[in-house]
Protein backbone atom coordinates (compact mmCIF):
# COMPACT_ATOMS: atom_id res chain seq x y z
CA UNK A 1 0.00 0.00 0.00
CA UNK A 2 1.47 3.63 -0.82
CA UNK A 3 1.60 5.48 2.35
CA UNK A 4 2.75 8.62 0.95
CA UNK A 5 -0.49 10.35 -1.13
CA UNK A 6 0.83 12.29 -2.74
CA UNK A 7 2.60 9.46 -4.56
CA UNK A 8 -0.80 7.56 -4.59
CA UNK A 9 -2.18 10.93 -6.38
CA UNK A 10 0.98 11.02 -8.86
CA UNK A 11 0.51 7.27 -9.76
CA UNK A 12 -3.61 7.86 -10.03
CA UNK A 13 -3.10 11.21 -11.98
CA UNK A 14 -0.69 9.15 -14.69
CA UNK A 15 -2.85 6.19 -14.90
CA UNK A 16 -6.22 8.40 -15.81
CA UNK A 17 -4.30 10.76 -18.19
CA UNK A 18 -3.18 7.79 -20.12
CA UNK A 19 -5.03 8.50 -23.88
CA UNK A 20 -6.87 4.79 -22.95
CA UNK A 21 -8.35 5.42 -19.82
CA UNK A 22 -9.29 9.32 -21.27
CA UNK A 23 -11.09 8.04 -24.39
CA UNK A 24 -12.98 5.33 -21.74
CA UNK A 25 -13.57 7.81 -19.04
CA UNK A 26 -15.19 10.08 -21.73
CA UNK A 27 -16.73 7.19 -23.41
CA UNK A 28 -18.46 6.10 -20.15
CA UNK A 29 -20.10 9.88 -19.39
CA UNK A 30 -21.22 10.17 -22.46
CA UNK A 31 -23.12 6.68 -22.81
CA UNK A 32 -23.97 7.21 -19.00
CA UNK A 33 -25.84 10.66 -19.85
CA UNK A 34 -27.51 9.47 -22.68
CA UNK A 35 -29.16 5.93 -21.11
CA UNK A 36 -29.79 8.12 -17.95
CA UNK A 37 -32.29 10.68 -20.35
CA UNK A 38 -33.76 7.95 -21.87
CA UNK A 39 -36.75 6.88 -19.57
CA UNK A 40 -36.72 3.48 -17.94
CA UNK A 41 -33.40 2.02 -18.66
CA UNK A 42 -31.02 3.50 -15.72
CA UNK A 43 -27.64 2.82 -14.56
CA UNK A 44 -27.84 -1.16 -13.93
CA UNK A 45 -29.63 -1.92 -17.40
CA UNK A 46 -26.79 -0.02 -19.08
CA UNK A 47 -23.89 -1.06 -17.03
CA UNK A 48 -25.77 -4.93 -17.45
CA UNK A 49 -25.89 -4.03 -21.39
CA UNK A 50 -22.49 -2.85 -22.02
CA UNK A 51 -20.45 -5.33 -19.36
CA UNK A 52 -19.69 -7.52 -22.56
CA UNK A 53 -17.14 -5.09 -23.79
CA UNK A 54 -15.53 -5.08 -20.69
CA UNK A 55 -14.12 -8.63 -21.12
CA UNK A 56 -11.73 -7.32 -24.36
CA UNK A 57 -10.23 -4.17 -21.99
CA UNK A 58 -7.47 -4.20 -19.77
CA UNK A 59 -9.11 -3.72 -15.92
CA UNK A 60 -8.31 -0.14 -15.18
CA UNK A 61 -10.26 1.31 -18.43
CA UNK A 62 -13.19 -1.52 -18.23
CA UNK A 63 -13.86 0.12 -14.55
CA UNK A 64 -13.27 3.52 -15.64
CA UNK A 65 -16.10 3.27 -18.43
CA UNK A 66 -18.57 1.14 -16.22
CA UNK A 67 -17.49 3.54 -13.73
CA UNK A 68 -18.44 6.88 -15.87
CA UNK A 69 -21.87 5.22 -17.05
CA UNK A 70 -22.85 4.82 -13.13
CA UNK A 71 -22.43 8.88 -12.25
CA UNK A 72 -23.31 9.63 -15.63
CA UNK A 73 -26.73 8.29 -15.77
CA UNK A 74 -27.04 10.53 -12.38
CA UNK A 75 -26.66 13.79 -14.79
CA UNK A 76 -28.50 12.97 -17.50
CA UNK A 77 -31.33 11.42 -15.48
CA UNK A 78 -32.32 15.03 -13.80
CA UNK A 79 -33.13 16.15 -17.78
CA UNK A 80 -36.09 13.42 -18.14
CA UNK A 81 -37.60 14.31 -14.83
CA UNK A 82 -37.42 18.07 -15.14
CA UNK A 83 -38.56 18.28 -18.89
CA UNK A 84 -41.07 15.77 -19.20
CA UNK A 85 -42.15 14.58 -15.77
CA UNK A 86 -40.49 11.28 -15.99
CA UNK A 87 -37.71 10.27 -13.88
CA UNK A 88 -34.50 8.81 -16.49
CA UNK A 89 -33.68 6.84 -13.33
CA UNK A 90 -35.25 5.53 -9.72
CA UNK A 91 -32.73 8.35 -8.14
CA UNK A 92 -34.10 11.51 -10.09
CA UNK A 93 -37.78 10.55 -9.76
CA UNK A 94 -37.25 13.33 -6.54
CA UNK A 95 -36.81 15.69 -9.10
CA UNK A 96 -40.14 15.93 -10.94
CA UNK A 97 -41.90 17.00 -7.96
CA UNK A 98 -40.07 20.69 -8.43
CA UNK A 99 -38.24 20.24 -11.35
CA UNK A 100 -41.37 19.97 -13.86
CA UNK A 101 -43.18 22.85 -12.34
CA UNK A 102 -39.95 25.39 -12.70
CA UNK A 103 -40.55 23.83 -16.57
CA UNK A 104 -43.68 24.45 -16.81
CA UNK A 105 -42.93 27.96 -15.70
CA UNK A 106 -40.04 28.43 -18.35
CA UNK A 107 -37.33 27.91 -16.04
CA UNK A 108 -36.68 24.56 -17.15
CA UNK A 109 -33.16 26.02 -18.02
CA UNK A 110 -32.36 27.31 -14.69
CA UNK A 111 -32.82 23.93 -13.30
CA UNK A 112 -31.10 21.70 -15.42
CA UNK A 113 -28.34 24.12 -14.74
CA UNK A 114 -28.66 24.36 -11.12
CA UNK A 115 -28.53 20.71 -11.13
CA UNK A 116 -25.77 19.77 -12.78
CA UNK A 117 -24.27 22.35 -10.48
CA UNK A 118 -25.53 21.10 -7.67
CA UNK A 119 -24.44 17.17 -8.76
CA UNK A 120 -20.54 18.74 -9.30
CA UNK A 121 -20.42 19.42 -6.05
CA UNK A 122 -22.14 16.51 -4.37
CA UNK A 123 -19.63 14.28 -6.47
CA UNK A 124 -16.84 16.20 -5.92
CA UNK A 125 -17.28 15.96 -1.97
CA UNK A 126 -17.87 11.75 -2.53
CA UNK A 127 -14.82 11.79 -4.17
CA UNK A 128 -12.33 13.74 -1.43
CA UNK A 129 -14.45 10.91 1.20
CA UNK A 130 -13.30 7.95 -0.74
CA UNK A 131 -9.63 9.64 -1.26
CA UNK A 132 -9.39 9.59 2.72
CA UNK A 133 -11.70 6.88 4.18
CA UNK A 134 -11.40 3.79 1.69
CA UNK A 135 -7.20 3.48 2.15
CA UNK A 136 -7.93 3.80 5.61
CA UNK A 137 -10.77 1.26 5.90
CA UNK A 138 -8.77 -0.76 3.41
CA UNK A 139 -5.51 -0.88 6.41
CA UNK A 140 -7.69 -1.83 9.51
CA UNK A 141 -9.72 -4.77 6.79
CA UNK A 142 -6.24 -6.41 5.95
CA UNK A 143 -6.09 -8.30 9.36
CA UNK A 144 -9.97 -9.74 8.81
CA UNK A 145 -10.27 -13.24 8.39
CA UNK A 146 -12.85 -15.81 6.48
CA UNK A 147 -14.92 -15.94 9.49
CA UNK A 148 -14.94 -11.70 9.54
CA UNK A 149 -15.08 -11.78 5.30
CA UNK A 150 -18.04 -14.27 5.76
CA UNK A 151 -19.77 -11.94 8.39
CA UNK A 152 -19.58 -8.58 6.73
CA UNK A 153 -20.88 -10.69 3.35
CA UNK A 154 -24.18 -11.61 5.22
CA UNK A 155 -24.71 -7.75 6.59
CA UNK A 156 -24.52 -6.84 3.02
CA UNK A 157 -27.16 -8.69 1.92
CA UNK A 158 -29.38 -8.54 4.64
CA UNK A 159 -29.03 -5.09 5.10
CA UNK A 160 -29.52 -4.42 1.25
CA UNK A 161 -32.36 -6.43 1.33
CA UNK A 162 -33.89 -5.01 4.33
CA UNK A 163 -33.15 -1.04 4.57
CA UNK A 164 -34.08 -0.77 0.56
CA UNK A 165 -38.14 0.07 -0.37
CA UNK A 166 -40.40 -2.54 -0.09
CA UNK A 167 -41.26 -5.96 2.38
CA UNK A 168 -38.29 -7.22 3.96
CA UNK A 169 -39.12 -10.83 3.96
CA UNK A 170 -39.76 -10.09 -0.08
CA UNK A 171 -36.16 -9.05 -0.40
CA UNK A 172 -34.67 -11.75 1.70
CA UNK A 173 -36.60 -14.70 -0.68
CA UNK A 174 -35.13 -12.73 -3.90
CA UNK A 175 -31.39 -13.07 -2.16
CA UNK A 176 -31.95 -16.54 -1.45
CA UNK A 177 -32.90 -17.28 -4.77
CA UNK A 178 -30.00 -15.10 -6.08
CA UNK A 179 -27.64 -17.69 -3.71
CA UNK A 180 -29.55 -20.71 -5.50
CA UNK A 181 -28.77 -19.17 -9.13
CA UNK A 182 -25.14 -18.46 -8.07
CA UNK A 183 -24.02 -22.38 -6.85
CA UNK A 184 -25.36 -23.33 -10.39
CA UNK A 185 -22.34 -25.21 -11.99
CA UNK A 186 -19.29 -27.06 -10.48
CA UNK A 187 -18.47 -27.25 -6.96
CA UNK A 188 -15.35 -25.57 -6.30
CA UNK A 189 -13.85 -27.95 -4.28
CA UNK A 190 -14.85 -31.28 -5.51
CA UNK A 191 -16.06 -30.71 -9.12
CA UNK A 192 -19.43 -32.40 -8.64
CA UNK A 193 -22.25 -30.80 -10.60
CA UNK A 194 -24.87 -28.56 -9.09
CA UNK A 195 -27.82 -28.15 -10.62
CA UNK A 196 -27.20 -28.23 -14.13
CA UNK A 197 -29.97 -30.54 -15.30
CA UNK A 198 -27.54 -32.32 -17.25
CA UNK A 199 -26.50 -29.11 -19.04
CA UNK A 200 -22.89 -28.92 -20.18
CA UNK A 201 -23.63 -25.40 -20.92
CA UNK A 202 -24.90 -25.07 -17.08
CA UNK A 203 -21.13 -26.44 -16.27
CA UNK A 204 -19.53 -23.28 -15.72
CA UNK A 205 -22.73 -21.79 -13.85
CA UNK A 206 -25.06 -19.39 -14.77
CA UNK A 207 -23.25 -16.18 -16.41
CA UNK A 208 -23.24 -13.16 -14.77
CA UNK A 209 -23.33 -10.91 -18.29
CA UNK A 210 -26.88 -13.48 -18.95
CA UNK A 211 -28.79 -12.72 -15.32
CA UNK A 212 -27.92 -9.06 -15.20
CA UNK A 213 -29.03 -8.41 -18.92
CA UNK A 214 -32.37 -10.49 -18.59
CA UNK A 215 -33.04 -8.74 -14.92
CA UNK A 216 -32.05 -5.35 -15.66
CA UNK A 217 -31.79 -5.16 -19.40
CA UNK A 218 -34.94 -6.82 -21.06
CA UNK A 219 -36.76 -6.76 -17.89
CA UNK A 220 -37.18 -2.99 -17.38
CA UNK A 221 -37.13 -2.24 -20.93
CA UNK A 222 -40.40 -4.38 -21.32
CA UNK A 223 -41.85 -2.73 -17.58
CA UNK A 224 -41.36 0.63 -19.17
CA UNK A 225 -42.53 0.48 -22.91
CA UNK A 226 -45.98 -0.18 -20.77
CA UNK A 227 -45.64 3.21 -18.55
CA UNK A 228 -44.03 5.95 -20.61
CA UNK A 229 -45.82 7.82 -22.26
CA UNK A 230 -44.71 10.77 -25.06
CA UNK A 231 -44.60 13.90 -23.42
CA UNK A 232 -43.97 17.76 -24.70
CA UNK A 233 -40.79 20.31 -24.25
CA UNK A 234 -40.75 24.09 -23.87
CA UNK A 235 -37.44 24.67 -26.19
CA UNK A 236 -37.39 27.84 -25.10
CA UNK A 237 -36.83 27.41 -21.60
CA UNK A 238 -33.65 25.28 -22.06
CA UNK A 239 -32.04 27.55 -24.73
CA UNK A 240 -28.29 28.59 -23.10
CA UNK A 241 -29.38 32.37 -22.24
CA UNK A 242 -32.59 30.86 -20.75
CA UNK A 243 -30.24 28.40 -18.27
CA UNK A 244 -28.32 31.07 -16.72
CA UNK A 245 -29.87 31.49 -12.76
CA UNK A 246 -30.11 34.87 -11.05
CA UNK A 247 -28.42 35.74 -7.87
CA UNK A 248 -31.80 35.11 -5.79
CA UNK A 249 -31.74 31.52 -7.51
CA UNK A 250 -27.53 30.76 -6.26
CA UNK A 251 -28.36 32.20 -2.93
CA UNK A 252 -31.34 29.91 -2.13
CA UNK A 253 -29.49 26.75 -3.71
CA UNK A 254 -26.57 27.48 -2.05
CA UNK A 255 -26.92 25.55 1.31
CA UNK A 256 -29.72 22.57 0.00
CA UNK A 257 -26.70 21.73 -2.20
CA UNK A 258 -24.48 21.68 0.81
CA UNK A 259 -26.90 19.61 3.01
CA UNK A 260 -27.72 17.02 0.16
CA UNK A 261 -24.29 16.69 -0.11
CA UNK A 262 -24.03 15.49 3.73
CA UNK A 263 -26.65 13.27 3.49
CA UNK A 264 -25.64 11.75 0.24
CA UNK A 265 -21.82 10.83 1.70
CA UNK A 266 -23.45 9.09 4.13
CA UNK A 267 -25.69 7.40 3.03
CA UNK A 268 -24.15 6.21 0.00
CA UNK A 269 -21.68 4.23 2.40
CA UNK A 270 -24.44 2.10 3.85
CA UNK A 271 -25.48 -1.67 2.16
CA UNK A 272 -28.81 -1.32 0.52
CA UNK A 273 -29.44 2.46 1.25
CA UNK A 274 -28.00 3.87 -2.36
CA UNK A 275 -29.04 7.21 -3.97
CA UNK A 276 -32.84 6.50 -4.25
CA UNK A 277 -33.15 6.84 -0.39
CA UNK A 278 -30.35 9.83 -0.25
CA UNK A 279 -32.40 11.82 -2.89
CA UNK A 280 -35.54 11.07 -1.05
CA UNK A 281 -34.52 12.11 2.61
CA UNK A 282 -32.62 14.92 1.54
CA UNK A 283 -35.82 15.95 -0.17
CA UNK A 284 -37.82 15.89 3.12
CA UNK A 285 -35.02 17.42 4.97
CA UNK A 286 -35.21 20.43 2.37
CA UNK A 287 -39.08 20.70 3.06
CA UNK A 288 -39.09 20.15 7.01
CA UNK A 289 -36.02 23.44 7.11
CA UNK A 290 -37.65 25.76 4.91
CA UNK A 291 -39.41 28.60 6.24
CA UNK A 292 -42.17 28.21 3.66
CA UNK A 293 -42.62 24.20 2.82
CA UNK A 294 -45.84 25.34 0.99
CA UNK A 295 -43.71 26.53 -1.96
CA UNK A 296 -42.28 22.53 -2.42
CA UNK A 297 -44.01 20.73 -5.54
CA UNK A 298 -44.70 24.03 -7.18
CA UNK A 299 -41.16 24.82 -8.62
CA UNK A 300 -39.37 25.18 -5.36
CA UNK A 301 -35.14 25.30 -6.34
CA UNK A 302 -34.21 23.44 -3.23
CA UNK A 303 -36.46 21.08 -3.83
CA UNK A 304 -33.95 20.07 -7.01
CA UNK A 305 -30.40 20.85 -6.36
CA UNK A 306 -30.71 19.20 -2.82
CA UNK A 307 -31.60 15.80 -4.30
CA UNK A 308 -29.53 15.46 -7.29
CA UNK A 309 -26.31 16.52 -4.88
CA UNK A 310 -27.36 14.05 -2.52
CA UNK A 311 -27.85 11.41 -5.07
CA UNK A 312 -24.42 11.97 -7.12
CA UNK A 313 -22.68 12.23 -3.75
CA UNK A 314 -24.17 8.88 -2.78
CA UNK A 315 -22.91 7.12 -6.23
CA UNK A 316 -19.09 8.22 -5.32
CA UNK A 317 -19.17 6.94 -2.22
CA UNK A 318 -21.10 3.72 -2.62
CA UNK A 319 -17.74 2.83 -3.96
CA UNK A 320 -15.99 2.47 -0.85
CA UNK A 321 -17.55 -0.58 0.91
CA UNK A 322 -16.98 -2.27 -2.35
CA UNK A 323 -13.24 -1.27 -3.21
CA UNK A 324 -12.21 -1.43 0.65
CA UNK A 325 -13.84 -4.07 1.81
CA UNK A 326 -15.25 -6.24 -1.08
CA UNK A 327 -18.45 -5.72 0.09
CA UNK A 328 -21.32 -4.54 -2.73
CA UNK A 329 -23.89 -2.21 -1.43
CA UNK A 330 -26.38 -2.17 -4.53
CA UNK A 331 -26.54 -4.37 -7.47
CA UNK A 332 -24.94 -1.76 -9.66
CA UNK A 333 -21.45 -2.15 -7.05
CA UNK A 334 -21.99 -5.70 -7.45
CA UNK A 335 -21.70 -5.72 -11.18
CA UNK A 336 -18.42 -3.46 -10.95
CA UNK A 337 -17.06 -6.09 -8.51
CA UNK A 338 -17.83 -8.69 -11.02
CA UNK A 339 -15.86 -6.43 -13.72
CA UNK A 340 -12.94 -6.90 -11.57
CA UNK A 341 -13.49 -10.84 -10.63
CA UNK A 342 -13.91 -11.55 -14.24
CA UNK A 343 -10.04 -10.26 -14.92
CA UNK A 344 -8.72 -11.92 -12.10
CA UNK A 345 -8.82 -9.29 -9.65
CA UNK A 346 -10.48 -9.96 -5.91
CA UNK A 347 -11.95 -6.50 -4.75
CA UNK A 348 -11.34 -5.86 -0.76
CA UNK A 349 -8.43 -4.34 1.29
CA UNK A 350 -5.35 -6.13 -0.55
CA UNK A 351 -6.46 -4.23 -3.94
CA UNK A 352 -5.02 -1.48 -3.04
CA UNK A 353 -1.86 -3.13 -1.98
CA UNK A 354 -1.95 -5.25 -5.23
CA UNK A 355 -3.48 -2.59 -7.80
CA UNK A 356 -2.59 0.43 -6.58
CA UNK A 357 -2.81 2.13 -9.90
CA UNK A 358 -5.91 0.41 -10.58
CA UNK A 359 -7.45 1.90 -7.83
CA UNK A 360 -5.92 5.34 -7.94
CA UNK A 361 -6.37 5.79 -11.28
CA UNK A 362 -10.35 5.18 -10.92
CA UNK A 363 -10.32 7.57 -8.21
CA UNK A 364 -8.80 10.28 -10.28
CA UNK A 365 -10.83 9.27 -13.48
CA UNK A 366 -14.17 10.24 -11.32
CA UNK A 367 -12.56 14.00 -11.39
CA UNK A 368 -12.31 13.89 -15.09
CA UNK A 369 -15.81 12.45 -15.54
CA UNK A 370 -17.12 14.78 -12.93
CA UNK A 371 -15.61 17.23 -14.82
CA UNK A 372 -16.16 16.18 -18.29
CA UNK A 373 -20.01 15.98 -17.03
CA UNK A 374 -20.52 19.27 -16.20
CA UNK A 375 -19.08 20.57 -20.19
CA UNK A 376 -21.54 17.73 -21.64
CA UNK A 377 -24.42 18.64 -19.62
CA UNK A 378 -24.92 22.22 -20.33
CA UNK A 379 -24.09 23.25 -23.44
CA UNK A 380 -25.78 19.65 -25.00
CA UNK A 381 -29.05 20.00 -23.33
CA UNK A 382 -30.34 20.47 -26.73
CA UNK A 383 -29.26 17.37 -27.86
CA UNK A 384 -30.63 15.33 -25.19
CA UNK A 385 -33.71 17.53 -25.59
CA UNK A 386 -33.97 16.27 -29.01
CA UNK A 387 -33.08 12.80 -28.21
CA UNK A 388 -36.32 12.49 -25.50
CA UNK A 389 -38.73 13.40 -28.93
CA UNK A 390 -37.51 10.16 -30.44
CA UNK A 391 -40.68 7.85 -30.01
CA UNK A 392 -40.65 5.10 -27.55
CA UNK A 393 -41.76 2.84 -30.11
CA UNK A 394 -38.19 2.82 -32.12
CA UNK A 395 -35.72 3.42 -29.20
CA UNK A 396 -36.54 0.45 -27.19
CA UNK A 397 -36.49 -2.57 -30.00
CA UNK A 398 -32.98 -1.14 -30.77
CA UNK A 399 -31.95 -1.23 -27.46
CA UNK A 400 -33.40 -5.15 -27.49
CA UNK A 401 -31.12 -5.94 -29.90
CA UNK A 402 -27.93 -4.27 -28.95
CA UNK A 403 -29.11 -6.47 -25.66
CA UNK A 404 -29.21 -9.75 -27.64
CA UNK A 405 -25.79 -8.93 -29.77
CA UNK A 406 -23.76 -8.00 -26.63
CA UNK A 407 -24.83 -11.42 -24.89
CA UNK A 408 -24.21 -13.59 -28.17
CA UNK A 409 -20.86 -11.92 -28.48
CA UNK A 410 -19.44 -13.18 -25.17
CA UNK A 411 -19.35 -16.78 -25.82
CA UNK A 412 -20.85 -16.60 -29.35
CA UNK A 413 -23.82 -19.09 -27.32
CA UNK A 414 -27.24 -19.16 -28.50
CA UNK A 415 -27.83 -20.94 -25.21
CA UNK A 416 -26.62 -17.22 -23.30
CA UNK A 417 -29.35 -15.10 -25.34
CA UNK A 418 -31.83 -18.01 -24.23
CA UNK A 419 -30.80 -17.30 -20.86
CA UNK A 420 -31.26 -13.62 -21.39
CA UNK A 421 -34.94 -14.45 -22.53
CA UNK A 422 -35.51 -16.34 -18.96
CA UNK A 423 -33.92 -14.01 -16.73
CA UNK A 424 -35.59 -11.25 -18.69
CA UNK A 425 -39.12 -13.23 -17.65
CA UNK A 426 -37.90 -13.58 -14.30
CA UNK A 427 -37.12 -9.95 -14.15
CA UNK A 428 -40.27 -8.64 -15.49
CA UNK A 429 -42.62 -11.44 -13.35
CA UNK A 430 -40.58 -9.90 -10.15
CA UNK A 431 -41.70 -6.36 -10.84
CA UNK A 432 -45.55 -7.59 -11.38
CA UNK A 433 -45.54 -9.49 -7.98
CA UNK A 434 -43.29 -6.16 -6.89
CA UNK A 435 -40.55 -8.39 -5.66
CA UNK A 436 -37.34 -6.46 -5.89
CA UNK A 437 -34.65 -7.64 -8.15
CA UNK A 438 -31.29 -5.98 -7.23
CA UNK A 439 -31.43 -8.26 -4.20
CA UNK A 440 -31.21 -11.24 -6.24
CA UNK A 441 -28.15 -9.82 -7.99
CA UNK A 442 -26.52 -9.34 -4.98
CA UNK A 443 -27.04 -12.90 -4.01
CA UNK A 444 -26.05 -14.24 -6.99
CA UNK A 445 -22.45 -12.35 -6.85
CA UNK A 446 -22.17 -12.42 -3.49
CA UNK A 447 -23.58 -16.32 -3.16
CA UNK A 448 -20.22 -18.38 -3.94
CA UNK A 449 -17.78 -15.75 -2.06
CA UNK A 450 -20.04 -16.54 0.77
CA UNK A 451 -19.85 -20.25 0.35
CA UNK A 452 -15.98 -19.97 0.16
CA UNK A 453 -15.29 -18.24 3.02
CA UNK A 454 -17.60 -20.16 5.02
CA UNK A 455 -15.79 -23.21 4.10
CA UNK A 456 -12.49 -21.77 4.67
CA UNK A 457 -13.76 -20.66 8.34
CA UNK A 458 -14.70 -24.30 8.53
CA UNK A 459 -11.26 -26.05 7.22
CA UNK A 460 -8.97 -23.37 9.24
CA UNK A 461 -11.19 -24.26 12.84
CA UNK A 462 -12.07 -27.82 11.60
CA UNK A 463 -15.29 -27.84 11.74
CA UNK A 464 -15.76 -25.13 15.01
CA UNK A 465 -19.23 -23.37 14.27
CA UNK A 466 -18.10 -21.17 17.44
CA UNK A 467 -15.24 -19.60 15.30
CA UNK A 468 -18.23 -17.26 13.75
CA UNK A 469 -18.74 -16.02 17.39
CA UNK A 470 -15.52 -16.67 19.04
CA UNK A 471 -13.73 -13.76 17.53
CA UNK A 472 -14.81 -10.22 18.58
CA UNK A 473 -15.06 -8.52 14.62
CA UNK A 474 -17.30 -11.52 13.17
CA UNK A 475 -19.08 -11.87 16.54
CA UNK A 476 -20.15 -7.79 16.95
CA UNK A 477 -20.88 -8.23 12.99
CA UNK A 478 -23.15 -10.99 12.76
CA UNK A 479 -24.96 -9.01 15.79
CA UNK A 480 -25.51 -5.82 13.89
CA UNK A 481 -26.74 -8.43 11.62
CA UNK A 482 -29.40 -9.76 14.27
CA UNK A 483 -30.34 -6.91 15.44
CA UNK A 484 -30.90 -5.49 11.44
CA UNK A 485 -33.18 -8.57 11.29
CA UNK A 486 -35.57 -7.86 14.46
CA UNK A 487 -35.53 -4.23 13.39
CA UNK A 488 -36.86 -5.00 9.87
CA UNK A 489 -39.39 -8.21 11.44
CA UNK A 490 -40.64 -5.64 13.83
CA UNK A 491 -41.41 -2.78 11.11
CA UNK A 492 -43.14 -5.44 8.56
CA UNK A 493 -45.45 -6.31 12.07
CA UNK A 494 -46.45 -2.50 12.82
CA UNK A 495 -46.84 -1.78 9.08
CA UNK A 496 -49.11 -4.94 9.29
CA UNK A 497 -50.92 -3.94 12.30
CA UNK A 498 -51.30 -0.20 10.95
CA UNK A 499 -53.22 -1.68 7.79
CA UNK A 500 -55.83 -3.57 9.86
CA UNK A 501 -56.42 -0.38 11.59
CA UNK A 502 -57.04 1.80 8.98
CA UNK A 503 -59.22 -1.28 7.23
CA UNK A 504 -63.01 -0.71 8.04
CA UNK A 505 -65.11 -3.27 10.16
Amino acid sequence: MIDNVFDALTLGLATAFTLENLLFCLLGVVLGTLIGVIPGVGALAAISMLFPVTFYLEPTPALIMLAGIWYGTSYGGSTASILLNIPGTPANAVACLDGYPMARQGRGGVALFMTTAGSFVGGTFGIILMMLFAPLIAKYALSFGPAEYFALMVLGLVSASTISSGSAIKGLAMVVLGIIVGSVGLDLYTGAPRMTMGLIELSDGVGLVSLAMGLFGVGEIITSVRHVVAGTIDRESVRLRAMIPSREDVRASTMPVVRGTLIGSFLGTLPGVGSSIASFMSYAVEKRVSKDPSRFGKGAIEGVVSPEAANNAADQTAFIPTLALGIPGSATMALMMGALIIHGINPGPALMTEQPSLFWGLVMSFWIGNVLLVILNIPMIGLWVRLLLIPYHLLYPAVLMFICLGVYTVNYSEFDVWMVLIFGLIGYGARLLELPVPPMLLGFVLGPLLEEQFRRAMLISRGDFTVFVSRPISSIILALTAMLLLYSVWLAFRSMRHRNEAEPA
